[in-house]
């Protein structure tokens, strides 16, 4: 099978799996711009062909998207060698805009969670979750289960949760109309024993949140910005809050730019390593975003981390992604030494959320020369 036409099947299966898992959140937004134009450790810029990429290819790659197309897309980003060698922007967009990533923003919760654990704040993956939320919530009856952080991050907490559904109990728009998100997380009844079944959903990643906060004593966005949005110099985010503000939404809604979600890609591609600093431990990158379930039927799934199998040049390569309705993604291939970012506002569609897929395989990953 050709690199496009594996890529083309495995596009059509998460159209299919998006359309549903995404439909709940619709809606256009305003675009806005950060105050900090200015960014502190700005990415390091080369061409195409500097760094072995087929410009050819990347131009194609853009001409496919023409302005007069209703495309949906907002931006395109492609590094290697952690170098920015393409960048575009549509629809009113540009460098300095923030964009809601969604469900991306489950990737940069798997990150902080990490660095709880490498931190000794966590004890681990295994440990209960009941061990943190017991005394926010000790009447919770999902606290009664043998639920543990594992499960949150790889979607299989056991309760009657699940965003492709909207009959679900547990649907994130049944969750985004209660005032505590956790306490409604928690109230779910159990459908099936934690870690047996992978079913999409946000609220237990919202939990998480809360674990991470609890442990850090301090909330998300401070912590955030001490583990890595400092030292990334990602100078300008925008978190949603829910709970009369008293908590951060880490299963979605966060606000950043294109060029950030880029450096975040790539401290992935660098084993969690920035700058001579290690921000999150190698061990950590290695075992989240490698295959730790499978989710919504059969979808390849890490901890919060999407990814799929495809080849370059006959030769087997991975690609691992952070995925957000409306076309936010960041895409990493450690073999290619390649970060690519999307983003878009084609919420609720599948098809359109998940066109970058196509342009991975039909010109990014075919630019790559050496």
């Amino acid at each position: 099978m050709t690199n496009s036409l594996r890529f083309q099947r495995v596009f059509s299966t998460c159209c299919l799996a998006s359309a549903l898992m995404l439909a709940g959140c619709g809606g256009n937004e305003v675009i806005e711009q950060t105050p900090v134009v200015a960014e502190s450790q700005p990415l390091a810029t080369a061409t195409a062909t500097e760094v072995g990429l087929d410009a050819k290819l990347l131009e194609q790659a853009i001409a496919e998207l023409p302005p007069a197309i209703d495309h949906g897309m907002h931006s395109m980003l492609v590094l290697r060698h952690g170098k920015l060698v393409l960048e575009q922007y549509w629809n009113g967009y540009d460098k300095d805009a923030l964009q809601d990533i969604r469900s991306a923003t489950k990737s940069i919760t798997s990150l902080l969670t990490g660095v709880a654990i490498d931190k000794s704040l966590l004890l681990g993956v295994d440990e209960p979750i009941r061990d943190t939320l017991v005394s926010a919530y000790p009447n919770a009856p999902a606290l009664a289960h043998a639920i543990s952080i594992k499960h949150l991050l790889t979607m299989s907490n056991g309760l009657d949760c699940f965003d492709g559904d909207l009959s679900s109990p547990g649907h994130e728009d049944r969750m985004y109309l209660s005032r505590d998100w956790v306490a409604f997380f928690l109230a779910l009844p159990l459908k099936d024993p934690p870690g047996s079944i992978g079913r999409y959903c946000t609220g237990g990643v919202v939990a998480l949140g809360r674990i991470v906060a609890e442990r850090g004593r301090r909330a998300i966005p401070t912590l955030a910005d001490e583990w890595l949005f400092k030292p990334l110099g990602i100078d300008y985010v925008r978190w949603a809050r829910f709970d009369d503000d008293r908590q951060t939404d880490t299963g979605g809604h966060l606000k950043v730019r294109p060029r950030d979600m880029a450096k975040l890609g790539q401290l992935v591609l660098q084993r969690g390593q920035w700058q001579g600093r290690q921000l999150v431990s190698a061990a950590w990158i290695e075992e989240s975003t490698s295959l730790q379930a499978r989710i919504d039927g059969n979808l390849p799934y890490g901890y919060l981390w999407w990814m799929i199998g495809t080849t370059h040049r006959g030769k087997p390569i991975r690609v691992i992604y952070a995925n957000g309705n409306g076309g936010q993604q960041i895409y990493v291939i450690p073999e290619l030494d390649v970060v690519a970012v999307f983003t878009g506002g084609n919420y609720g569609d599948g098809v359109k959320s998940n066109q970058s897929l196509r342009l991975l395989a039909k010109y990014i990953i075919p630019a790559v020369q050496d």
